[in-house]
């Protein structure tokens, strides 16, 4: 086992793999920007390094910054997360040339797997259906034109590198596709220093349907089943499930023996997840594989008991694999909900500016993943997720009846969030039915309004003491004398004011 592991990122996920280096006995290395000097999960870690600079590029992105730090912190591993660098076949091997373990799969792999037009390649090679579509490198975009007239309107042009939505176009009519193509083509070169795009068949009501792998160093993969990421906001997921609600016994064997063929097809070590797209008829196609930790991996943890984040370091450690396929089980069902800073009321204009309370919620069958306290500063340089809630349920109702609760109790104060916008999709009667697919946001939330909320005042009072008092035992701690007369602590002060009714 590793002695000591560097977290190549930041925030929940930073924290999340802390708490697994702990659980392991490892001795564990933050590094953190500026802006990011007072977050809660800097101080999660033994040691914590200070990046120069605010921007990803300056500092979660600077590979020679944060190989400095790991040679100088005597860390002899590195985990990258998910984001950032989790993914870039040259960090491995710059890791590997200074002596340090990169955490995942091998460059050879995330080269291969990587690329979505390579990964399409290698699926086909593994009898793995694929989406109808074509390879765009080094055709023209005339070229391309044509051949989205012979897959037939729509199509969706995607960028073969990175994810995230970026680079990513439905083209609905030939007149369209022209225009579409240079945008995509543009913001994939921008995004991802690349302009390889694939023009693909776009189906106009599916399921978006992934599935775990595990693959340690011994020739040993299993699968931990699926999770369903239909509900997407511009193509990017915003609450995940496990098992999914369409998924069939035969459906769920025929696409995860599709992921393993494909996974064993590279000899995958680590923890992966392949991508499909599934059909109302029960086709599925796959779209393409992420060779590092998923963001929704807690559903997959819940159901399947496995902890993939030890694991994934166990496995870079050279360890087998302790379970076989037949030890794998799903139960129960699992919800995430990622709350982001930002206000869906307006086209979900990212809201920063300083958390001025927060209060996760708790209780049987809740988790929270997060990254954020009273007092921490949003930024716009970084992605705008502050925590995701994951609950358990013994079934789907049970688990959306906790996730709804478990909303409904969170607090964030100071910055706009998503959470009124999260109840409303569990609430409506066509997610709880579980017929969702990839367009449910567009079809039954948009636009979006907030009803009314006739509970402001204790937040206002929340809000108002928080001011009063946590902003006294700041600037008490940052050394001003003058602090007292000019905030009072509202708890003692004589005024003749009561917190009760009577």
């Amino acid at each position: 086992m590793f002695k000591k592991i560097l977290v190549a990122n930041r925030g929940e996920i930073a924290r999340r793999i802390f708490r697994a280096c702990r659980e392991l006995g490892v001795r564990s290395v933050a590094i953190y920007s500026e802006v990011d000097r007072s977050a809660p999960w800097a101080r999660s870690a033994d040691e914590s390094y200070q990046l120069a600079g605010v921007t990803a590029r300056e500092t979660y992105l600077n590979q020679e910054a944060i190989l400095a730090i790991a040679r100088q912190a005597g860390a002899d591993a590195i985990h990258p997360g998910y984001g950032f660098l989790s993914e870039n076949a040259g960090f491995a091997e710059a890791c590997a040339a200074n002596a340090i373990h990169f955490i995942g799969p091998t460059p050879a792999a995330m080269r291969a797997l990587g690329s979505k037009a390579g990964a399409r390649a290698l699926a086909q090679q593994a009898n793995v259906p694929v989406i109808p579509g074509v390879d765009g490198a080094g055709q023209s975009d005339a070229e391309l034109q044509g051949a989205a007239g012979q897959i037939g309107f729509p199509v969706l042009i995607k960028a073969s590198a990175g994810g995230g939505g970026k680079g990513m176009r439905v083209v609905w009519s030939p007149e369209q596709f022209a225009g579409e193509l240079h945008t995509a083509r543009n913001e994939s070169l921008s995004s991802f220093d690349s302009d390889h795009v694939l023009v693909e068949k776009y189906f106009n009501e599916i399921r978006h349907v992934e599935v775990q792998v595990l693959g340690d160093q011994h020739g040993h993969i299993v699968h931990l089943f699926e999770r369903e990421c239909s509900v997407q906001r511009r193509h990017q997921k915003i609450i995940e499930e496990s098992p999914s609600p369409a998924v069939t016994p035969e459906l769920r064997q025929q696409i995860c023996q599709a992921a393993l063929s494909l996974a064993r097809a590279v000899g995958y070590v680590s923890a992966g997840t392949l991508e499909f797209v599934v059909t109302p008829e029960e086709d599925f196609y796959f779209l393409e594989m992420n060779t590092r930790l998923q963001v929704e991996h807690p559903v997959t943890e819940l159901v399947a008991g496995v902890d993939l984040a030890a694991w994934q370091i166990r496995l870079a450690a050279g360890e087998p694999l302790t379970f076989t396929q037949d030890d794998l089980t799903q139960h129960g069902h699992a919800l995430e909900c990622r709350i982001y800073a930002e206000d869906p009321a307006h086209n979900f204009l990212p809201s920063i500016g300083e958390i001025t309370f927060y209060r996760p919620p708790a209780g049987p069958g809740v988790r929270v993943d997060d990254g954020i306290e009273s007092g921490t500063q949003v930024s716009p340089y970084y992605d705008p997720m502050l925590a995701k809630v994951i609950t358990w349920g013994d079934d789907r109702p049970e688990a959306i009846r906790k996730m709804v609760r478990a909303l409904q109790d969170t607090v964030v104060l100071g910055v706009t969030t998503n959470i009124p916008y999260l109840v409303d999709i569990l609430q409506h009667p066509e997610f709880v039915a579980g017929r969702i697919s990839t367009r449910f946001l567009a079809d039954h939330l948009e636009p979006w309004r907030p009803a009314a909320d006739t509970s402001n005042s204790t937040w206002l009072a929340l809000a108002a003491f928080e001011a009063l008092h946590g902003g006294a035992k700041r600037a008490a701690a940052a050394g001003d004398g003058d602090v007292h007369p000019a905030q009072p602590d509202p708890w003692n002060e004589a005024t003749g004011w009561r917190n009760v009714r009577f």
